[in-house]
């Protein structure tokens, strides 16, 4: 192995997973005989001597959560050592190229960026020139090594599958990456431009192996679509099924694929799914449109009919405050919630969320979008938008400072949602409806214990 601790591979934040975004990159420089080192500062402390001793720090940044970290963590990199090459990879990289190359980044990259991130630490080793253009992201079908997760923390510290009252490791895995759809308000459409890669069934089962040796009794699917090749999907969840009986999983699906593909979510049930995280995103079809999701208010009600047929627990995400939002949609929402019966479905940060737009956001080009839109905020990597209604961004004001504070003592989802739904009838001048919650110790649907989604 090559310069021990000279690469250093940096996560900041995976929704609570093991980072599958170190590991894979890491698996790659080690096939070509580097030996990273890692550190997620999302479960551990910051580390000076491998900033110190790193020639080049490759900085993970899939979501604006971890964008956010990654930036201080950059600059805390280049205060101890001011030599070392700072590359932000992964989607929300690009997007923000122009903010990141002016201030803390020397080069950024997104898309399949695994062999781009090897060319690079190879260059830097020669003392080639190294790139500090922003590239175009990278779209090439890979040979996936097995990810590489021996330097990573233990899964004991990541998300845990909640079940029955029990709490259980949980892995995390990707059998695709990209996604064929483009949705608006989605970062991956800028930057797969509507393609997607599948990875090898043998790479898939293998990772899953090295998890379960650790102790996970359930794996994620952190596809953006684990639908989007249905016949590759299904060829995975059986070879999954086969090899490990009695571990169970979960997957991410859009409405319409769902609809589409109804007559295999039995299938997927039988082979242990455990639960479908579906973008639902709205129940207002002027919204819906303008986000460009692909499915309608109908659509929703139809593909959670068709899950529950199924034997498959639905749980939706939303977007509930963006600029075409009203606050009737809103309080539509909370009792269509509760007349789903999808209270314990729904984790309650859901209610608190507001439309993202960063730089390269496809919204930005959105007719509908550009009334509303502010300035960029460079340092926050989001444009700011304001609400045709102020009501509205005063309510996602206090929803989101009321789940949060919930979240921190731990409260029972059902108490959270009538919170939210007291501070909704107040902001419509009305009395708030009572709500009788559930019993404590009722049956609830299984659930990840990291709730954050952004």
């Amino acid at each position: 192995m090559k310069a021990p601790g000279e690469i250093l591979l940096v996560a900041c934040y995976e929704l609570g997973h093991q980072p599958l975004a170190v590991a894979w990159p890491a698996a790659f420089l080690e096939r070509r005989g580097y030996a990273p080192a890692t550190l997620d500062v999302s479960v551990e402390p910051f580390d000076p001597d491998k900033a110190r001793r790193a020639r080049v720090a490759l900085i993970s940044v899939p979501m604006h959560t971890a964008l956010r970290l990654g930036v201080a963590v950059a600059a805390r990199v280049r205060a101890l050592n001011p030599a070392c090459h700072i590359a932000f990879y992964g989607l929300y990289a690009t997007l923000n190229a122009d903010h990141l190359l002016a201030t803390v980044a020397d080069s950024v990259w997104s898309g399949e960026v695994e062999p781009a991130l090897v060319d690079l630490v190879g260059r830097l080793e020669r003392a080639d020139d190294a790139p500090g253009a922003r590239p175009l992201p990278v779209l090439e079908k890979l040979d996936f090594p097995l990810p590489s997760r021996a330097r990573l923390p233990s899964l004991k510290q990541y998300a845990h599958l909640e079940r029955d009252g029990r709490l259980e490791l949980a892995g995390y895995v990707e059998a695709s990456r990209g996604c064929r759809h483009r949705c608006r308000h989605c970062p991956s459409p800028p930057v797969y431009g509507g393609r997607f890669f599948v990875v090898p069934v043998d790479v898939v089962l293998g990772d899953v192996h090295q998890q379960v040796e650790a102790g996970a009794t359930h794996v994620t699917f952190g596809d953006p679509d684990f639908l989007n090749g249905p016949g590759h999907a299904l060829a995975v969840a059986r070879a999954l099924h086969a090899e490990f009986p009695r571990l169970t999983f979960d997957v991410t699906a859009k409405v319409e694929h769902l609809l589409r593909h109804r007559a295999r979510l039995p299938e997927l049930a039988r082979l242990g799914c455990a639960f479908v995280v579906t973008a639902a995103e709205s129940l207002s079809d002027t919204v819906l449109a303008h986000l460009a999701k692909g499915h309608t208010r109908a659509g929703i009600l139809e593909a959670l009919a068709a899950a529950r047929a199924a034997g498959l627990v639905l749980r939706p995400t939303w977007v509930p405050f963006t600029p075409w939002t009203t606050l009737d949609d809103y309080r539509e929402l909370l009792d269509f919630v509760e007349r789903e019966a999808l209270v314990d479905a729904t984790d309650p940060v859901q209610y608190a969320i507001r439309l993202l737009v960063p730089p390269g956001s496809l919204l930005l080009e959105s007719p509908a979008m550009l009334p509303h839109l502010g300035a960029l905020v460079e340092d926050a990597f989001h444009y700011r938008w304001a609400h045709p209604d102020p009501r509205m961004d005063r309510l996602q004001e206090s929803v989101a400072g009321a789940v949060a504070a919930a979240a921190d003592r731990r409260e029972d989802a059902a108490l959270t949602f009538a919170g939210v739904r007291a501070l909704a009838d107040g902001a419509s001048g009305l009395t708030p409806r009572p709500f009788a919650p559930p019993p404590a110790a009722r049956p609830r649907p299984p659930r990840l214990t990291e709730p954050w989604f952004c």
